[in-house]
């Protein structure tokens, strides 16, 4: 067992909020924190490889890893089933590392009702404005008009949940949410439940007070 347990980080937030330049300055800052691989039952794309990109299993063996309880949260998504496998998780937190998950609402309920709920830590990310929202998608210039306008009703539906999480950051400004985010993870790291040898050391200190009186 590491000095303390790993953490298991969500972030969530709609498209466009920032979350992944948020998750890659995350590892850039500590680059032991690992992105959860998730399995699924779709077929490798080109340039994809299993175990890395995912976990690439048939339907029956997926069906099978979710009615053993192998599976920390599930979804079926345009026909294909996707999922977190709970076993690589838990040797990370063991080992002290935080493994960080990239999942919608759903997921993170999932993740926070699982085995390993107590050591989620949950962060969601809103944007300044629906405004801004918008003109962000728009100047990725990836996507036309009828795209956009799916894109930001399932951001409403995001939004909508924000408050099913344990911390919500509104990305006004992209350095100060970094700040924030780090100063949240670094706190959490310390909560009691992610510190296995303290009531080792708490019974050493009383076993020392004994034998002083």
């Amino acid at each position: 067992m590491a000095d303390r347990r790993g953490l298991l980080i969500i972030l969530s937030s709609p498209s466009g909020a920032g979350k992944s330049t948020l998750a890659k300055r995350l590892r850039e800052w500590d680059p032991s924190i690992r992105f959860s691989v998730s399995a699924t039952t779709r077929t490798p794309r080109p340039g994809e490889v299993d175990g890395k990109d995912y976990y690439f299993i048939s339907e029956t063996e997926f069906k099978r890893q979710v009615a053993e309880g192998e599976m920390l949260e599930h979804a079926h998504v345009f026909g294909n089933f996707y999922g977190s496998p709970k076993g690589a998780v838990q040797e990370a937190i063991d080992a002290g590392q935080d493994v960080l998950f990239d999942i919608d609402w759903q997921g993170a309920q999932q993740i926070r009702n699982s085995s390993l709920g107590q050591h989620t830590l949950s962060i969601f990310l809103l944007p300044p404005s629906i405004t801004e929202l918008r003109r962000r998608l728009e100047s990725r210039g990836q996507d036309n008009e009828d795209v956009i306008t799916r894109r930001m009703q399932k951001s409403w539906d995001e939004i909508s949940h924000w408050d099913g999480y344990d911390f919500v950051l509104v990305n006004d400004d992209l350095d100060q949410t970094e700040v924030d985010l780090k100063t949240v993870i670094t706190a959490i790291r310390l909560r009691r439940s992610q510190q296995p040898d303290l009531l080792d050391h708490v019974r050493k200190l009383h076993a020392e007070f004994e034998e002083n009186q």
